[in-house]
């Protein structure tokens, strides 16, 4: 097991499989099939994204670079929570955009739904984490990886 430790974007503890995109999240294209067609199984729907595209990210910790795309990104985030089909978390390895982080606070201020987001773990994080390890978010920003 590796600990990195981040910056806390919203608070909260979980642990979750890892699903990992080396490239930028496109949050609208990534959720759209789920937002507009009510897919269940949340399948990201990106086919710019070859490490995330049709797999599914319900209840997955997605761990990201950053996110890029429209600035529809943080309505989407905060759809995705009021829906409950949002991600067990979202870990960046660099610092989240204005409006992810905005869209990510509104879902958990304005919905039930829980999804902790850390940023700035840093590139060790990103070089070190794999889809399907277990990612754990302790309090304080602490993250944990464990194969």
């Amino acid at each position: 097991m590796k600990t990195f430790t981040g910056r806390v974007v919203v608070p909260g503890t979980c642990t979750a499989e890892a699903l990992v995109s080396r490239g930028g999240f496109n949050t609208l294209a990534s959720y759209q099939m789920a937002v507009q067609f009510g897919d269940k199984k949340v399948k990201c729907g990106d086919q710019n994204n070859p490490d995330l595209y049709k797999k599914s990210m319900l209840g997955k910790a997605l761990c990201l670079p950053m996110t890029i795309g429209s600035t529809t990104g943080g309505m989407v985030l905060y759809v995705v929570c009021q829906r409950g089909v949002q991600p067990a978390c979202m870990l960046f390895s660099e610092s989240i955009d204005s409006l992810a982080a905005a869209g990510a606070i509104l879902g958990e201020v304005w919905t039930e739904a829980s999804m902790p987001v850390v940023d700035r773990l840093g590139q060790d994080f990103l070089d070190y984490v794999q889809t399907g390890m277990t990612v754990t978010i302790r309090d304080g920003g602490i993250v944990e990886v464990a194969e």
